[in-house]
């Protein structure tokens, strides 16, 4: 329902104190504005398209953006059209999920032969595009436009298409709607003006003498028919129009239509029933007025009511019913308890779903769908929400270019019911447990709690022997990890987080990061390479720091590369061969919490560039501010990542698992993360549809010390404290071989000393709350607890540590010797530090370059092998029952003749 004119606006300009000629709410009257966007305004005008989508249609000149990610991010938001280059409208027209008649090809009046060209050679191939909306853009009068239309076999335009013209004075613009009627001027705002009185003074064109210079008048009153409508396209009565009262409409911004008894007609002016202009437009053919409008009071008609066609029906009367019910409703009244009882509203709506989703006549489903829209529209108006908001949700999603699947959330597809407190935590209302999915899930303890203390206030670990009366069954309690939360629990508190990423995609993912990192500015969820120069901004010494090990990593990863396929020949002529393929697409997730990671970037990022995986996707939790920390940028640069989420948690498992509008599905997760990441791991890994797999289940980073006499108590003492300052949750084990007390006291004395010089030293507290030493007679019965407790960073500062090597069988990483720390392997060695944690060590590898890799396997069967295996093949598929199996193979061996042969040599 366009209004023939275009308006171009500059949102800088229109947004400003003094706009010249229009203003945006006075735009908005045309119902539709055309707004170019660029690289270097694109956040900025995105965000006028979703601040005033609401308000009217806005067209995007898309034509200097030059990739393919932002074009879809102005269609995903909510652009109605987009004006286009040749070259952009041969990409565009192929892709299947954009509607054609949201593609405007842009042909220049000024050189067009280059564009007419390629155009005609396009239209040989697609011959429907010949109907389809263009826009011209510069030259002067209809002149050259005849001449190009006429070139293109296209003149005149059919009466199905819209050809969009650029003008710059009113005398054009006449001529150009005269002539062709289904044009559409574009004019910018600032040669706009609703007061005629100005456009002599400052050469503005009166707007409304280009909005009537198409329209098709009464031959015998020379006035317009107008039907006049409200926000859902609801006819409310018709009447008639002229240049005077649409003036004064457009100045006025209220109803104002032509009585053929009392001439300016100002609507409600007597009655109170007034009217608030949203926009004018024109039927098909132009030859009737549209204007939409906010109709208050009791209605449009003198009779009382909304319509000149009686009252309302459907939605539209019960909407209007409950508005005034919220008003008037007697106290106590059923319709009074909705409006005041959430709870009874919100708990209708969940009867009448599930009677609508048992009905199965069409008489019952009728009655059903019914009462659950009464409710959900009483639920919606009790929050001021009306039809006009819900349709207005329903267009911009139609709009949508790339949806999600809009799969059911887990709780609905098992047929489970969801506990009532499961809800409440998900939703944020039981004590504020959602912050809990937050990364940053390790607390400090207050300087007055007693946590990690012994009696006299020592920061010690808890001391066992085996020497003593401890049963195996005791020792085993102490080396317990600290509780997790229940499965149960957490997964009530990650499910749905993973289906509103799933369902809403980017607006999901960013509604979280502002919530739990509260980087409220962030407008999107991701960081897309190139990576500005800005955001990685180092100290140099950083940077040497971050190639070396940069470099080890490399050169360590890069040596598990297999030198060549693996052929074997398993019998004369079977050969059987695996080689190796990189993973095609990767995501790393990058904990953020309490502690800056990059090396996990590291640890994470370098093997996937060794192994050659084409899309590497890093996510990380972004800063208050909304920015990464520049070592993670630096390093995804280095390893060559296509972008990075800007998101933690759950949230950011969900967006890789299934992929957002801007953030790529990958085919498998890796990195490590608290119990909520790791229980979104767990859970897209299960889900088939996602189709993307994990590294391996992980928990609170850990380590496990054996030393004996030998050892140095301050080396041992700082290998335990680097990992108990990981978070409260983390725990360490010493077992000690054969040392004495003084031994025991050098290291503790060592640890409280050295607890009390960290930063961190109440989150060491918490830590150590948990921990034990266990004080052992030999080395083999320390290697017994330490493969029972499986840990993930195994330190031996013992004094032969190589000979302890072969008794180990549980660990993610083993440390030899006194001079190498555990943090050696975190950062530079060239090892990986990326590990098994919780006791998964038992049956998991720490990452490494097969993570980025898979195997495939190859058969090759000779005519030899088909003699020497095919008789195996046929009596195990006779065994099995699988003919088609057995025949596949007596097919070729018929072929050979080596069934007669066998036949012969059995009759034989």
């Amino acid at each position: 329902m366009g209004a023939g004119l275009l308006v171009y606006v500059d949102p800088e300009e229109i947004l400003g104190s003094s706009p010249k000629g229009l203003t945006l709410d006075q735009v908005t009257y045309f119902g539709q504005c055309l707004v170019e966007i660029t690289p270097e305004n694109f956040e900025s005008n995105l965000a006028f398209l979703r601040q005033n989508f609401s308000k009217l249609s806005i067209d995007f000149d898309v034509r200097k953006l030059k990739a393919w990610d932002p074009v879809v991010d102005v269609l995903n938001n909510g652009a109605s059209k987009i004006f286009v280059t040749f070259e952009q409208l041969k990409a565009l027209s192929a892709e299947p999920t954009i509607a054609h008649d949201r593609i405007v090809l842009t042909i220049s009046l000024v050189n067009p032969k280059t564009d007419i060209s390629k155009l005609k050679a396009f239209l040989e191939e697609n011959p429907e595009w010949k109907t389809r909306d263009w826009a011209f853009d510069g030259g002067s009068g209809n002149e050259h436009l005849d001449e190009v239309l006429k070139e293109l076999g296209n003149y005149p335009p059919s009466h199905d298409q819209t050809i969009f013209v650029r003008v710059a004075s009113e005398t054009e613009g006449k001529t150009l709607l005269h002539d062709y009627p289904g044009n559409s001027l574009v004019v910018s705002s600032k040669l706009l003006t609703f007061d005629a009185s100005k456009k002599e003074d400052e050469n503005l064109i009166p707007a409304v003498d280009l909005v009537l210079a198409g329209a098709t008048p009464d031959r015998k009153t020379g006035l317009y028919a107008t039907v006049v409508v409200d926000e859902r396209d609801v006819a409310l009565g018709l009447v008639w129009s002229n240049k005077e009262s649409v003036e004064e409409a457009l100045k006025t911004g209220t109803g104002v239509y032509h009585s053929r008894k009392r001439g300016l007609w100002h609507k409600g002016a007597s009655s109170g029933d007034t009217q608030e202009l949203i926009n004018i437009g024109f039927d098909c053919d132009k030859d009737c007025l549209v204007f939409r409008v906010h109709q208050k009071g009791r209605g449009f008609c003198h009779l009382g009511t909304m319509s000149c066609w009686g009252k309302s029906s459907g939605l539209s009367r019960l909407q209007r019913t409950l508005q005034e019910r919220k008003v008037n409703a007697p106290a106590g009244s059923y319709t009074a308890r909705l409006f005041n009882d959430p709870k009874l509203v919100n708990a209708k709506i969940k009867e009448e779903a599930d009677e609508l989703c048992e009905a199965t006549t069409k008489e019952d489903i009728a009655s059903e769908a019914a009462d659950l829209l009464y409710f959900a529209l009483a639920r919606c108006i009790a929050a001021d929400v009306t039809l006009e908001d819900i349709e207005l949700n329903l267009d911009l999603k139609s709009l949508k270019v790339k949806r999600r699947k809009g799969d059911a959330k887990p709780q609905y597809v098992e047929e489970k019911p969801v506990k009532e407190e499961q809800k409440q935590e998900s939703n944020g209302v039981n004590g504020g447990q959602d912050e809990e999915v937050k990364e940053a899930a390790s607390v400090p303890k207050s300087s007055e709690d007693p946590a990690g203390k012994n009696e006299s206030g020592r920061i010690q670990l808890k001391r066992f022997s085996t020497s003593q009366a401890f049963s195996d069954d005791v020792l085993k309690s102490t080396l317990q990890r600290p509780s997790q939360r229940s499965n149960e629990k957490i997964m009530g508190l990650v499910h749905p987080i993973i289906a509103d990423v799933r369902a809403h995609g980017d607006s999901a993912v960013l509604k979280y990061t502002h919530k739990f990192e509260k980087a409220t500015s962030l407008k999107s969820p991701v960081l897309k390479a190139p990576f500005p120069e800005s955001l990685m901004q180092l100290p140099e010494e950083t940077i040497k720091a971050i190639n070396t090990s940069y470099d080890n990593i490399l050169k360590f990863h890069s040596a598990q590369k297999p030198k060549s396929d693996l052929v074997v020949e398993t019998m004369p002529g079977v050969t059987c061969s695996r080689f190796s393929r990189p993973i095609e697409k990767v995501g790393l997730y990058i904990p953020g919490g309490t502690a800056v990671l990059p090396s996990t970037a590291l640890m994470l990022g370098v093997p996937a560039m060794a192994a050659g995986c084409k899309n590497i996707v890093l996510a990380s939790p972004p800063r208050s501010d909304g920015t990464i920390t520049p070592e993670i940028v630096y390093i995804a640069h280095k390893v060559g990542a296509e972008a990075i989420v800007l998101a933690g948690g759950a949230q950011a498992i969900a967006a890789m698992a299934y992929g957002t509008e801007s953030i790529t599905k990958v085919d498998k997760i890796l990195g490590p993360g608290n119990q909520f990441v790791t229980a979104a791991k767990m859970i897209v890994s299960n889900d088939t549809s996602a189709a993307v797999s994990i590294d391996m289940p992980a928990g609170p980073s850990e380590v496990l010390v054996v030393a004996d006499k030998t050892s140095d108590p301050a080396f041992v003492a700082s290998d335990l404290l680097s990992q108990a300052e990981h978070g409260t949750d983390s725990q360490v084990v010493l077992i000690a071989i054969d040392l004495n007390e003084e031994g025991l006291q050098a290291i503790e004395d060592e640890v409280h000393k050295q607890a009390h010089e960290l930063p961190r030293v109440d989150i060491v507290r918490g830590a150590i709350e948990h921990s034990v030493t266990i004080s052992v007679g030999d080395l083999k019965e320390a290697l017994k607890w330490s493969n029972y407790y499986a840990p993930e960073h195994l330190i031996l500062q013992i004094s032969d540590p190589h000979s302890a090597l072969p008794y180990v069988q549980n660990a993610g990483s083993v440390f030899i010797g006194g001079w190498t720390p555990e943090s050696v392997g975190d950062y530079s060695a060239g090892v990986n530090h990326s590990l098994p944690t919780y006791g998964y060590a038992r049956q998991y590898s720490g990452v490494n370059l097969g993570s980025f890799m898979k195997n495939i396997t190859s058969s090759e069967v000779t005519e030899e092998g088909v003699g020497q295996v095919g008789p195996a093949v046929v009596e195990l598929a006779r065994c099995e029952g699988l003919d088609a199996h057995k025949r596949a193979m007596e097919l070729r061996m018929e072929k050979l003749g080596i069934l007669e042969k066998r036949k012969a040599a059995t009759t034989a």
